[in-house]
């Protein structure tokens, strides 16, 4: 019989109970044993809506309360020194600071680095390693999860982050090669996986998707001598998971492995199954993802099976397990949640639960075709339903795609005239300051817009109170002393989502929450069809700030690869033409914007380096449309308007020249956590354009003072002019309460005012 299982499972809730439960724990209003609680709670009930999907074997500590890589490397004991003692004294605190630092009680302990998760919109925690360390257990949580799901009667397949993984993702704080703890590591591997045979685990998971990028012989040379270590050892069986991509060159090097099992995604990258099952060594189980664990369209059951039939003539049943192409982390709980989502919409989508419910209905078709023989073809008419639409193509948008030249692509003088022209109409300090876009989304504020949603707060009486907030920000930022001002962004929901909801070819979801980092979620909209633009988006509140102050205010905008990154996008037509679709409507909302008088417009695009491919071989074409689709956006506005963007947590030196093939005339980066870290792909290049390396932590509840600002902007002001410095938090503070956020750019005020005396000194001198 075909099994069906699984590589992880979301962790937040269909409602987001992880979220509040976090919240409430964070904030005093619970206590660790009511959060515990939860976590519990959660894991049985997602282990049981498993189960009745129709999967064989789901996973266990695919859970966490912040972030599986955080996780691993307190598992592993490997937590830096300023942590120790607190970790030491009280292990859940020491992992939250860990997380997000901590600023009380006599610490003030800055959270690690975090960056994204391959090429997706999750953000992970990157242990700090040094040459030398040792590793140790600590505490049993894989032990323990997996014995509560055995207590309920569910046997599971403990799942954890491959050796090899865990030392690539992680950086060393002292420019040692990570890979040589491997031996140092492997021991607590071992003892791991005795621990969890000893428990009567019959299978381990073992997660490995670097097998999917390009790899060293370094790197080559480590899997095969951690894989050797392991096979010696007395464990379950093991399946190493890749995803994301094909393996390509490194095929031989994961087939050779002396392990059971193989898992490797069949969505990305359908073509390497034929070569895939000609290298598997016989007897080998091969897990087949076959249904897209990172999007929410319904699986084409019938292409899906044409991949599962061939595997399973090949392999044999027993040794077929279908799976998800990944964790379904990246994909909401349950569509059964979506009560107010017309019909058809709905019955082209598939959350978590429904994709297992498509697992199962494959592997029924392939041991006994006659029972799945009707929701088969009721598969196949929703997809052809889908594809004649008249809701998913727009001849006007096809129309306005086709007509793209070069010249929409390119601003009207290079950057040298353009800072000219800046200058003079903004009149801006040494130095300037500002925030990144968004204020503080209070608990007030959140309410009202529910309230508003719901029908109990009037159209009129809404805008009032939005009109009152914006205010309310205004005034707040002249009072510190912000140089460039933005409005605060209090009608916004979501930074994606506020812009898909005004743009046609964009659907909504309730409850389709995704996990982001840690408690926070996004509800990534559902791009279905061709994207326009029926009307002003942005323009009516920042007209409306600007009219309150005489200094320059900062139009908004979410970039075009960022709305495509953070949305469910079609994949009925090529991303690069979606993206294309979105640059054209964002294009005329930028005009828009200078029309009404706004000099200085940003254009986020924190996911660009998201996007890249996890092989340098497919970075150009991708980097080729990613660029010119900003272009697109910000070329139509006149030399003196300002185009700055915003990008955040994002190694930059391998494509560092497509970023300044933008072209904007500002940008403004995270560079707090690194301690500046990141600055240095933009100094070594000479970067020409203006720079904000950020110099407050947004994510993080810590409040840093003046002279830790001063000193990340002189280890700034050593490797770039002045007069490229801008001062800023390195991401939106909508996350943040009004008191900290106040003392944080008082803070930032001060620390710029200071290295504008400095250096005044030091001219006058």
């Amino acid at each position: 019989m075909t099994t069906v299982t699984n590589l992880g499972f979301p962790r937040i809730g269909a409602k987001r109970e992880l979220k509040r439960a976090l919240e409430a724990f964070w904030s005093g209003q619970s206590s660790a044993q009511s959060l515990l609680d939860t976590a519990a709670t959660l894991r049985a009930t997602h282990w049981r809506l498993q189960h009745d999907a129709g999967v064989d074997v789901p996973t266990s500590n695919d859970f966490s309360l912040y972030d599986q890589v955080l996780d691993a490397a307190f598992l592993f004991d490997a937590i830096p020194a300023r942590y120790r003692a607190l970790a030491d004294a009280d292990p859940l605190a020491g992992y939250f600071a860990m997380a997000r630092g901590l600023q009380r009680d006599g610490h003030d302990l800055h959270a690690l680095e975090m960056t994204k998760w391959f090429d997706t919109n999750y953000h992970y925690l990157v242990p700090e390693l040094q040459a030398g360390q040792g590793f140790a257990l600590r505490g049993n949580k894989p032990l323990a999860e997996y014995r509560q799901a055995q207590g309920l009667g569910i046997e599971t397949r403990p799942v954890l982050i491959g050796p090899v993984t865990f030392l690539l993702l992680s950086k060393t704080t002292d420019g040692s090669p990570a890979l040589d703890l491997l031996d140092a590591l492997l021991p607590v591997y071992v003892e791991l996986l005795g621990q969890l045979q000893a428990a009567g685990a019959a299978w381990v998971q073992l997660d490995e998707p670097v097998l999917v990028r390009d790899l060293d012989d370094a790197t080559r040379a480590a899997f095969v001598h951690a894989y050797e270590v392991l096979a010696a050892a007395t464990r379950p069986k093991v399946l190493v998971a890749t995803y994301f991509g094909a393996l390509e060159d490194n095929l031989a090097l994961a087939t050779g492995l002396p392990v059971e099992g193989l898992h490797v995604d069949l969505v990305r990258a359908p073509e390497q199954l034929d070569a895939v099952i000609k290298a598997l060594p016989a007897g080998r189980v091969l897990s087949a993802g076959v249904v897209n664990g990172r999007n929410i369209w319904r699986t084409h059951l019938d292409n899906a099976l044409l991949l599962a039939r061939y595997a399973h003539g090949h392999v044999g049943g027993d040794h077929l397990w279908l799976a998800p192409s990944c964790s379904l982390l990246h994909s909401p709980v349950d569509l059964a949640h979506e009560t107010k989502l017309d019909s058809e919409l709905r019955g082209w989508l598939a959350f978590s639960k429904q994709k297992l419910e498509e697992l199962r209905l494959l592997a029924n078709a392939i041991d006994n075709p006659a029972v799945a023989e009707r929701p088969l073809a009721a598969a196949r008419e929703r997809l052809e339903a889908r594809r004649r639409s008249p809701r998913v193509h727009n001849p006007v948008v096809a129309e306005r795609l086709g007509a793209i030249t070069a010249a929409d692509s390119q601003r009207h003088s290079a950057y040298p005239q353009r800072h000219l022209a800046q200058a003079a109409a903004l009149n801006l300090p040494l130095f300037p300051t500002t925030t990144i876009g968004s204020f503080p989304q209070t608990l007030e504020v959140r309410e009202a817009r529910a309230r508003n949603k719901s029908g109990k707060l009037s159209d009129a009486d809404y805008d009032a109170f939005l009109a009152t907030q914006t205010e309310f920000c205004v005034r707040a930022q002249e009072q510190i002393g912000l140089d460039v001002l933005v409005h605060g962004e209090f009608e916004r929901n979501d930074m994606v989502e506020y812009f898909g909801e005004q743009l046609e070819g964009f659907a909504f979801t309730k409850n389709g929450w995704v996990q982001s980092y840690g408690s926070r979620c996004v509800k990534p909209p559902v791009i279905f069809g061709d994207v326009s633009r029926p009307q002003p988006m942005t323009v009516r509140w920042s007209q409306y700030a600007q009219s309150l102050t005489e200094r320059p205010m900062k139009g908004m905008l979410t970039g075009p690869v960022t709305v495509l990154q953070w949305s469910f996008v079609r994949d009925d037509q090529a991303r690069a033409d979606t993206c294309r679709q979105i640059a054209l409507a964002l294009r005329d909302e930028v005009l828009d914007l200078e029309a009404a008088g706004i000099g200085v417009i940003q254009i986020d695009e924190p996911a660009i380096r998201e996007g890249l491919p996890l092989r340098r071989a497919q970075w150009r074409d991708y980097l080729d449309w990613a660029v010119e689709a900003f272009r697109i956006t910000a070329s139509g506005v006149r030399d003196a308007t300002q185009i700055h963007t915003h990008m955040c947590y994002s190694e930059f030196n391998d494509i560092i020249h497509s970023v300044a093939a933008m072209d904007a005339d500002v940008i403004s980066i995270e560079t707090s956590r690194s301690r500046m870290e990141l600055l240095d792909a933009f100094v070594r290049f000479q970067y020409p354009n203006e720079i904000g390396p950020g110099v407050y932590d947004i994510h993080s509840p810590r409040v840093p003072d003046k002279e830790e600002m001063v000193a990340l902007l002189r280890k700034a002001a050593e490797v770039l002019r002045p007069e490229q410095i801008w001062v800023n938090p390195d991401c939106g503070l909508k996350t943040r309460a009004w008191p900290e956020t106040r003392a944080a750019l008082e803070a930032l005020v001060a620390a710029a005012q200071q290295l504008r005396d400095e250096y005044a000194d030091a001219n006058a001198a």
